[in-house]
Parts: structure tokens; C-alpha cells; sequence
């Protein structure tokens, strides 16, 4: 590859995004054999009142610009009026769009990695509410970005805010295979071995996408709500119904895009242990744990799961890094491949849909162990 093709390519890292945007540089050093940094200096420097502004030090004209966000990462703070105030998904996306302003137009093209959607659980509209998500797809359109690259949107259809702009939904469904494989020695994907199973019925279309290459089958719990009721933002759920082939004896994959506060996850995992299921595991695209990991730390010393594996495209505190039943599945080296791909123009379509490299990771897998 020649060098030259990188040499307008470059990264901004939002504040909480630092360390990950160096392992994506690792990888874009390494393929573009050049060892010159790609990461612009920029900032969103406060006033006293907490007002901001943002701050690039380094031309842009010209450049094809990637900007990293995560707008949850809460352990980024700001002072106010001499408080310390953590930064909220706002602040996040306000400091975003501050960069963007930043750049005031000189880019030759503008490009946002938001791995969690911002506002993306707001997609639809119940009664009289915002649709906040939609907007902010808007508002980045609006403002000159080109392309917006997320994973695993709670509903992509929210692209449809956006049908002319560039919206890559990108699914960490490889690199959950690979972790899976190299942290269970035993694993063998045999559907009368192993399940895969959705939480809620939003979630099933995630399992049909590990289903049909791993040829396994799929269950699902149907969340009975009481509709009546509105708690901390939704509808409190008053029973799992559970849909789908016999469990007792097999592992189980529970699949679903996120862990907020955990208390259905860990509800899931009660029923498929009274089930009769063997090991249960999780594949989680984003560990939020707001609600604190005491009530996984019972759970697991319970054994009602064996390991939860998360992705790092959002924040973990060390106390959860630390925590022996997580298993942390890093995506910066895919991120990498993304970016790559559309800095040379080039399809992210086979990017998107890695079934070959799972087939081969499996036929490798059983040649190794055995599995019929």
C-alpha cells in the first residue's frame, strides 16, 4: 500500500477516548508502514461557568478527518463554578459538535465513530416526545459530517433520519466468536450442545445474526410489562416468558446490545439456570452497569452465569476490568479496518458481514478439538 494514500488521513480523540484512539493509530501505523502520528491536538477547553469552546492546534485543510466520541464516559469531568461535574451524554455530544464547528469547513471530509449511538434507545415516538436521536443524526448532517460509523444501534433504523447520508452499523459478532473461543476451552459449537438466546423480543434479529453462521438454534424471553407504571423512564417488567427449544443440559449465549442497570439481564440468567442450562455466557456490546456490579458480583457467586464478555468501544472503570467474570473484547483493530475502508473509498461490506472469517475460525476450532 503506498504510504501517500494515508498522508491526509487523521484522528481527533474526544476526551475519554484517548486511549483507544492510540490502539486504532497502532494498527493504521502499522498497515501504512509509517510511524508519524495521525491524532490531531484538540480540545474543548471551559470557562468558569462551564461554558466551552472547541480548539484545534494543527491545519486541517485538506484532511480526511475521523473523530472518536464516546458520550458515556462519565469519568470525564469539567469544573463549574469551582464543582467538579462529571460530563453527561449532552456534554459529550455539545463538546462533538463544538470540534466539528471547529473545523469551520477545511476538511476534505468529516467522519464520526460513535460506537453507542447517542440518544439511540430514543428511536421511536410513544406519545408527545422527542426523537432525539433522529435529531442529533440531523444536526451532525447538517453540520458537514459525511459519515457516521456506530455498532450495534439498538434499532438501525434510525438511519432512516439520514436516507442520503453516509451510516454504517457495524456488529462485533467475530471478535465475540474469537473471545468466546479463547477464553472456554471446552466450547464446542454443537447445536445440541449450545443455545443462543435473545432477553426480550427487540433483540432476536442480534441472535439470527450468530445463528445462521454457527447453525444453532435460538430461544427468546418475552418481557411481560405493566404498562400502567413508569420507572426510572420505562415500563417495569413483571415477568419472562420464555419461547424456544429445551435448554436443560446445553450452554447457553444470552446476546443483547447493552447492559444498563442489569436487573433483567440477571433475571434472564435465573430463569435459564432453573431451565436446566449448563454454563450460561453473555455477549454484551456495551457494559454500562448503572446500577453499580454488586448485584452481578451476588449473581455470579451464585452461579447463575459463568462470563459476561463486553466490548471496550465504551468506558470501563479498572473496578470492572478487574472483575473475574468479565472478559474484555477489544475493537479497536476492527474500528482500524473501518476507518481504513472508508479513507481509501473502499466497501465496508465485507467488513461488516465477517461470516468467512468465522467459518474459518470454526473449521480451525474443529479440527483442533474434535467437535463434530
Amino acid at each position: 500500500m503506498d504510504i501517500r494514500d494515508s498522508e491526509n488521513l487523521a484522528l481527533i480523540c474526544m476526551r475519554g477516548c484517548e486511549e483507544f484512539g492510540r490502539k486504532v493509530e497502532f494498527y493504521l501505523q502499522r498497515w501504512h508502514e509509517t510511524e508519524r502520528t495521525y491524532i490531531l491536538e484538540a480540545e474543548c477547553p471551559r470557562f468558569a461557568t462551564g461554558e466551552g469552546k472547541g480548539l484545534i492546534r494543527e491545519s486541517l485543510r485538506g484532511r480526511d478527518i475521523y473523530i472518536i466520541t464516546d458520550p458515556f464516559n462519565y469519568s470525564v469531568t469539567y469544573k463549574m463554578y469551582g464543582i467538579e461535574v462529571p460530563m453527561s451524554p449532552d456534554d459529550h455530544f455539545q463538546d462533538l459538535k463544538r470540534i466539528i464547528a471547529a473545523i469551520g469547513g477545511k476538511a476534505k471530509r468529516i467522519s464520526v465513530i460513535m460506537p453507542m449511538l447517542y440518544e439511540g434507545r430514543q428511536h421511536k415516538r410513544t406519545y408527545r416526545e422527542s426523537l432525539d436521536c433522529a435529531t442529533a443524526l440531523q444536526e451532525l448532517v447538517h453540520m458537514g459530517v459525511s459519515d457516521i460509523v456506530t455498532f450495534d444501534a439498538h434499532d438501525p433504523r434510525v438511519q432512516n433520519a439520514i436516507p442520503l447520508s453516509g451510516f454504517d452499523n457495524m456488529h462485533p459478532t467475530y471478535q465475540m466468536i474469537k473471545a468466546l473461543v479463547k477464553n472456554v476451552p471446552d466450547i464446542c459449537f454443537d447445536r445440541d450442545k449450545l443455545l443462543i438466546v435473545s432477553p426480550d423480543e427487540g433483540g432476536i434479529s442480534r441472535c439470527l445474526s450468530y445463528t445462521s453462521v454457527l447453525n444453532l438454534d435460538v430461544g427468546m424471553f418475552y418481557k411481560r410489562r405493566n404498562l400502567s407504571k413508569v420507572v426510572n423512564g420505562t415500563n417495569p417488567i413483571e415477568s419472562h416468558e420464555y419461547i424456544g427449544n429445551e435448554i436443560s443440559g446445553k450452554d447457553v449465549i444470552v446476546v443483547d446490545d447493552m447492559i444498563a442497570s442489569g436487573s433483567s439481564m440477571i433475571d434472564t440468567f435465573r430463569h435459564l439456570k432453573e431451565k436446566g442450562a449448563r454454563c450460561v455466557y453473555s455477549f454484551i456490546t456495551f457494559g454500562l452497569f448503572c446500577n453499580g456490579l454488586e448485584q452481578f458480583d451476588k449473581a455470579y457467586e451464585e452461579g447463575l452465569f459463568d462470563k459476561i464478555f463486553i466490548t471496550n468501544l465504551t468506558y470501563h472503570p479498572q473496578e470492572l476490568i478487574d472483575r473475574p467474570w468479565l472478559v474484555d473484547v477489544d475493537l479497536s483493530k476492527y474500528t482500524a479496518y473501518v476507518i481504513d475502508a472508508i479513507h481509501h473509498d473502499a466497501s465496508v461490506g465485507a467488513i461488516i458481514d465477517p461470516n468467512q472469517k468465522i467459518l474459518a475460525l470454526l473449521e480451525k476450532l474443529r479440527v483442533q478439538r474434535g467437535c463434530q
